[in-house]
């Protein structure tokens, strides 16, 4: 079965399935001047042309045709087009002459580059943010009339299918740009918002909609059923004049099967093609592992993620431009202000580092992450920019801090031992040495594809309120994922759906509504109130946003830190141990030097140092007074 799911791939290489009367598509659909990416490769899509068009002519002062491409589909053009700096903007024609016919004309609009860019939008995302993650199908329904289209591959909507897509929309987002204000967010992440006309999909026996947005069918249309391009543009425009900025989710490595570029495929090895179908590895290590086998190398990399996710073959010229190009593209079209690159590590290395070259050449401020799922600081160091002495660097920013991420949970749950527990914080920390900045790396205690936070130290809010309190103060681009302020719970089991609840409140018949505090319990109150006061103190505190960050071994499960500059001191104590410790303060004097009181951020309550007891699960955030 599987080998003819991968013939029938090739065969749509040599035949013309789709209708004569069907527009001609060019991708990017439109560009702008001043843009340093001048050097423009247009796809043209549409039946037959390869053997149609004879020549192409492009006649627009300071726009030059360098050379027309034809690839082995006879459905494609590909232009390479030169862009001068003194170019104006316009509508730049394209004119396709056929033998004995018509020739075909295309209008391509040429724009001014926005000159906010860098200002108000495209503003890049650091230490100084809180980025609130969520997924648009399950946060909120601000448009029933988009819920599902009959003109698209599945038009199931059921919430109370946990597998079909539940009606969350863009409209969702924007009506609760409030509701994150309030909770101390300042920058939104979704998961791609990208087109999926995608079939259901067959896992495990189960019927699945690709409501979580990882099977791209049209990278250059964001789904209707969110409310598409124009919506989108509101909702980062909306954004922005709140004062929050916006990550869009990339995905380099994979497409959905049913993307119409698979469908049609403008040339063989468009995907990594293998004698029959070869799953990758999943894993990092032959990417970093000096004894590797080339075998385990390409498994990782050029397997397919899953069967219904096509494995793009990044070393393919017109691959790597079409991403990169959309990449610019989206970024200028839409303005957001960073991107978290799904699967890094599965992509080819050297296009990572051309897509990232070219995004920062383009935007300098712009922020990019990467997805680097790895259990280790050395390998989570290799994918982003680091401190070894190798011959191949990477050139990405920043990773989603997994060994860190794992830590945390440890010292959350496990005993505390001479490398258990909390110690396992303070190791990691030990090894930023290797990262060229490891405040540039996401941190998080949950996300999509993890169980849930406050089910993970067992429903303990003592123990959620320590976690809070790290994630919040550690170094590093804080990630919450939503619904962790409200307490929403469970464990992977028996799928992802089960952390991917819909958001209380969120739909129009929604018993409860979770984005108001009347909607939710004393304890849910509790919470949100605990992450609200602490994000909106993160704000305004130097320290924590831009400061250093001093790290004491922990002493019978007692963890303490601090974060300083020339303005302030904060001290960060956590007891995960199982006795009340009377704080002996002589070994930590290189910081507390000069200063007597603490005030707790929380409450405001104001201490003296002398006589400090701290209990099992108790853990604080203190700012230093004279």
């Amino acid at each position: 079965m599987k080998k003819i799911f991968l013939f029938s791939i090739c065969l749509a290489l040599t035949g013309i399935s789709f209708s004569q009367n069907e527009k001609i598509n060019v991708y990017p659909t439109h560009w702008w001047v001043g843009m340093k990416w001048s050097q423009l490769q247009l796809m043209i899509h549409s039946p037959g042309l390869k053997t149609s068009v004879q020549n192409v002519e492009i006649k627009y002062p300071g726009v030059k045709l360098v050379k027309v491409n034809r690839t082995e589909s006879p459905n494609y053009l590909f232009l390479d087009i030169s862009i001068a700096s003194a170019a104006r903007p316009g509508i730049v024609k394209i004119k396709l002459n056929r033998k004995n016919k018509q020739p075909l004309l295309l209008n391509y609009e040429l724009k001014l580059k926005n000159k906010e860019d860098g200002k108000s939008r495209v503003q890049g995302v650091t230490s100084k943010d809180l980025v609130y993650l969520l997924m648009p199908d399950r946060f909120s329904n601000g448009d029933p009339g988009n819920d599902f289209f009959t003109d698209m591959r599945d038009t199931g909507h059921d919430r109370k299918n946990p597998f079909d897509r539940h009606g969350g929309d863009l409209q969702g987002v924007i009506n609760h740009l409030d509701y994150l204000k309030e909770l101390g967010v300042t920058t939104i992440w979704m998961t791609p918002v990208n087109e999926n006309d995608m079939a259901r999909t067959n896992e495990g026996g189960t019927s699945r909609s690709t409501y979580h947005g990882y099977a791209i069918t049209d990278q250059y249309n964001v789904d209707k059923r969110f409310g598409g391009n124009a919506l989108y543009k509101k909702m980062v425009e909306a954004s922005h004049a709140k004062g929050l900025k916006v990550i869009q989710d990339a995905v380099y490595n994979h497409v959905g099967i049913d993307h119409w570029f698979i469908r049609d495929m403008p040339m063989k090895d468009w995907v990594n093609q293998w004698p029959e179908y070869t799953n990758t590895s999943y894993r990092d290590n032959p990417l970093v592992d000096p004894y590797a086998s080339k075998y385990d190398k390409e498994i990782s990399v050029n397997g397919w993620f899953t069967p219904f996710m096509p494995d793009l073959n990044q070393r393919n010229p017109y691959v790597s431009n079409f991403l990169i190009q959309y990449s610019i593209w989206a970024t200028e079209e839409f303005g957001i202000d960073g991107w978290r690159v799904d699967t890094y590590f599965y992509s080819d290395s050297l296009f990572l580092n051309k897509i990232n070259d070219a995004l920062i050449l383009e935007f300098p401020k712009l922020t990019v992450f990467g997805e680097a799922w790895v259990q280790s600081v050395v390998n989570s160091a290799y994918f982003s920019q680091n401190n070894y002495n190798i011959s191949f660097k990477h050139n990405l920013q920043g990773v989603t801090d997994f060994p860190l991420h794992f830590a945390m949970l440890d010292g959350l749950t496990q005993p505390f031992g001479w490398t258990e527990g909390v110690n396992k914080v303070y190791m990691t920390l030990a090894q930023d040495l290797v990262y060229k900045n490891p405040n540039r790396n996401s941190i998080f205690l949950d996300n999509h594809d993890l169980n849930r936070y406050y089910s993970v130290v067992g429903e303990d809010f003592e123990k959620y309120k320590m976690g809070i309190n790290w994630l919040l103060t550690l170094r590093g681009i804080p990630e919450i994922y939503y619904g962790t302020e409200i307490l929403m719970k469970n464990f992977k089991s028996p799928t992802d759906a089960a952390v991917r609840e819909d958001f209380p409140g969120g739909w129009q018949n929604d018993s409860l509504d979770k984005f108001l505090a009347s909607g939710r319990t004393k304890k849910e109150n509790e919470a949100f109130d605990y992450v609200s006061k602490l994000a909106h103190f993160r704000k305004t505190s130097s320290a924590i946003t831009a400061g250093h960050l001093m790290q004491y071994v922990p002493v019978n499960g007692v963890y303490v830190y601090f974060r300083y500059d020339s303005k302030q001191t904060i001290m960060v104590i956590s007891n995960t141990g199982t006795n009340p410790i009377q704080m002996d303060w002589a070994s930590y004097s290189e910081r507390l030097s000069g200063f007597s009181n603490i005030r707790n951020v929380i409450t405001g309550e104001v201490k003296s140092l002398a006589g400090f007891e701290i209990k099992p699960k108790e853990s604080y955030v203190f700012e230093l007074q004279k």
